[in-house]
């Protein structure tokens, strides 16, 4: 698929990257001396339990190292291509003044990432849909097979023409093979090579013809009756911050996966267990003593957090109080357990009240879901002797790791190594998964490829029978580029994200005076609409693996790629089809017909990239990259415009005339861009 994104230039691209390496390393270094000023003499993972500020600096200083790894990869590939050397300064008027020190390279070698680089082929694509370049794919590597059987291709090079004149699509796998004949000793041109892949290729009912350049492409012409065939089938059916990346991220993910027929479990992960709870129930014993019997008055959980924290940070014997209750959690002492569940509930109900806001199906299972299984993992791990003592710690370097698992602590407790690992045996074995997909942030990234590595070490998966994989992101930061936060400096509520989000959107609408065509129930719809789906797409539309810059003004645009220019071009194909009037006729042409005339380009324009939605599918579920489906949606909005613009639906010049074959593109349209929202969770209004 085309993305229209203009990419940036290698010269700014090495100059962002040195500049990000520069920070990270900045960062990096001082919270190092933090992190030894502070563990000097003592065993780290103790001061980790008794301090969650230096947990919080720890943490963020494990990130910058694995940032600044793949910074350090980013750069000296980035030299590479541009034919410098990794230590060397690009030769550009806006070259970085400094390249990175071959010393910080040599330093930065050490964290191993265990992270598989063999690809498996997972999934059986059963039906291809209206996919071409699967189609196409498998066409051509069997004619390839039959051409050269000697000849082994990781892939089939194969795109979409950006010429419409030569062809729809090309096939350039001619000149790699020419390649690997060379090498052999034979000399033959890649057009010669061409031809005889070409002369392999069988008749289809989807390709017209083919055509080689004499560079070697090989051109590919489909049939227009396939194309109109294939649409009308489309029009014909009825197309059925922090927290907030992962949970937009991973509910996209399951909707794509529900909608190809996987059996989906939305596992929500979440952190109910450990020191902050402690100081949590500290606080509540000490504010409601009656919290046994009354159900104590917690409206903002955010708020009694930031209360028992700074009871935390200043009062020693309140502190001692926190981790007292937190042994007695642990041992599950009732009167303990029945505070804890009261919190849990209280954060239970703001986060429903969110999903439910967002349309967000989750089950929940948190940390202490898995206290029982943790005991059973560290007893399977000592009894087959992969523990090692180290400082009073028991710990486990899987294969190709250096940093190692703490599996039990110094005092006996289990750390977020543990329950990871019992978590990953049980959502293999328990639950039967055959995909596991693990949607954290990128900072996890080599945690989770350790945490991976170790399942791998002990023979709960094969990964070429499972597919176990941690989906990153980056994040979410305010227009200043530093971590959201609100104008005080403190973590931005999601309920009021929301409903800034709300209160914006239906200015917009009063302002373009789209209230007084609405009834007052239609504007609640279409203000929830553009809110909550302005939310979600400008998170989806950037790639999920880089950071973006939250901002409502941009992202409650009209015009360019946002979900407001998205849904309005939705409802402007609806309304289209509304005032047609004659829905009667066109079910009519429908059953006597099995085709759509396209006899203007732009009707056979629009065709093709509908066609294209199968591709984009296919490729999202290999990447579980969500951002190509929303450049293709936008580059469908788009064409949609131009084809009614050059196009007339419904004529009114003279004697008034509906064209059923362009209402059937409309229609296939509508039903392909509906497709999109759902996977994306965007609701789309009728009117608006």
């Amino acid at each position: 698929m085309v993305n229209p994104t203009a990419s940036t230039s290698e010269e700014e691209e090495f100059s962002a990257l040195s500049i990000q390496l520069r920070q990270a390393e900045a960062q990096f270094s001082a919270q190092e001396r933090a992190i030894q000023a502070y563990s000097a003499g003592k065993g780290i993972e103790d001061l980790l339990e008794k301090s969650p500020e230096l947990r919080e600096v720890y943490t963020r200083n494990e990130k910058l190292k694995y940032r600044k790894n793949i910074l350090m990869a980013a750069l000296e590939a980035q030299l590479k291509k541009n034919g410098a050397s990794p230590t060397a300064a690009p030769s550009s008027a806006k070259k970085a003044k400094t390249a990175a020190p071959a010393a910080a390279a040599e330093e930065q070698k050490g964290a191993l990432n265990p992270k598989l680089t063999e690809k498996f082929d997972y999934v059986k694509v059963e039906d291809y849909g209206s996919s071409m370049l699967r189609r196409l794919a498998d066409l051509f590597k069997a004619a390839i097979g039959k051409a050269y059987p000697d000849i082994k291709l990781d892939n089939i090079a194969l795109n979409e023409c950006q010429n419409a004149k030569l062809g729809d699509y090309q096939c350039n796998s001619a000149m790699a093979i020419a390649n690997k004949l060379k090498a052999t000793g034979a000399k033959i041109r890649p057009s010669e090579v061409a031809e005889k892949i070409a002369a392999e290729l069988p008749k289809t009912d989807f390709v017209e013809s083919v055509d080689v350049a004499p560079a070697g492409f090989i051109n590919i012409h489909l049939k227009k009756d396939y194309i109109q065939h294939r649409v009308f089938t489309v029009a014909k059916s009825e197309m059925h911050v922090g927290h907030l990346r992962s949970t937009i991220i991973g509910d996209s993910i399951c909707r794509l996966l529900e909608l190809v027929n996987f059996d989906v479990l939305r596992i929500n992960h979440v952190g109910d267990w450990g020191t902050q709870f402690g100081m949590l129930i500290a606080h509540l014993r000490d504010k409601f003593p009656d919290f046994k019997e009354k159900t104590p008055p917690i409206g903002d959980l955010q708020a009694f957090y930031k209360e028992s924290k700074k009871r935390f940070d200043e009062d020693t014997e309140f502190k001692a109080r926190a981790y007292e209750c937190v042994v007695k959690l642990q041992s599950f002492e009732p009167t303990i357990v029945h505070g804890w569940q009261q919190i849990c509930d209280v954060s239970r109900k703001y986060f429903k009240s969110v999903y439910d806001r967002l349309d967000i199906k989750l089950i929940e299972r948190g940390e202490s879901f898995y206290q029982d299984k943790m005991q059973a993992v560290v007893e399977e791990l000592e009894k087959r002797s992969v523990l090692k003592e180290e400082d009073g710690r028991k710990v486990m370097f899987p294969t190709g790791c250096n940093i190692p698992l703490t599996v039990v602590k110094s005092d006996g407790g289990f750390t977020y190594d543990t329950s990871d690992l019992a978590a990953l045996k049980q959502r293999l074995n328990d639950e039967k998964g055959d995909w596991l997909i693990y949607v954290i942030d990128s900072g996890q990234s080599l945690h989770m490829e350790t945490i991976f590595a170790a399942g791998r070490d002990l023979g709960w998966y094969k990964p070429e029978d499972k597919r176990v994989e941690h989906v990153g992101f980056g994040l979410v930061l305010g227009e200043d580029r530093k971590k959201f936060k609100t104008r005080s400096g403190e973590t931005v509520r999601l309920v009021d994200l929301l409903d800034e989000g709300c209160k914006r959107a239906r200015e917009g609408l009063v302002e373009r005076k789209r209230d007084e065509h609405m009834t007052p129930e239609e504007l609640d719809a279409a203000e929830k609409s553009v809110a909550f789906g302005c939310v979600k797409y400008a998170d989806l539309s950037h790639t999920r693996t880089q950071d973006y810059v939250f901002s409502f003004d941009r992202m409650l645009e009209t015009t360019g790629n946002t979900a407001v220019y998205l849904l309005y071009a939705y409802t402007r194909i609806k309304s289209i089809l509304r005032s047609s009037g004659a829905q009667t006729e066109y079910e009519a042409w429908l059953a006597s017909n099995d085709s759509v005339p396209l006899d203007h380009p732009s009707e056979l324009k629009l065709a093709k990239l509908i066609l294209r939605f199968s591709d984009t599918l296919l490729l999202v579920l290999d990447t579980l990259m969500l951002h190509p489906i929303c450049d293709y949606l936008y580059q469908l909005a788009t064409q949609s415009s131009d084809f009614y613009r050059e196009c007339w639906v419904i004529e009114t010049k003279g004697e008034r005339k509906v064209h059923y074959n362009r209402m059937a593109l409309c229609i296939a349209t509508a039903n392909v861009m509906k497709t999109c929202f759902d996977i994306l969770g965007l609701h789309p209004v009728e009117k608006m």
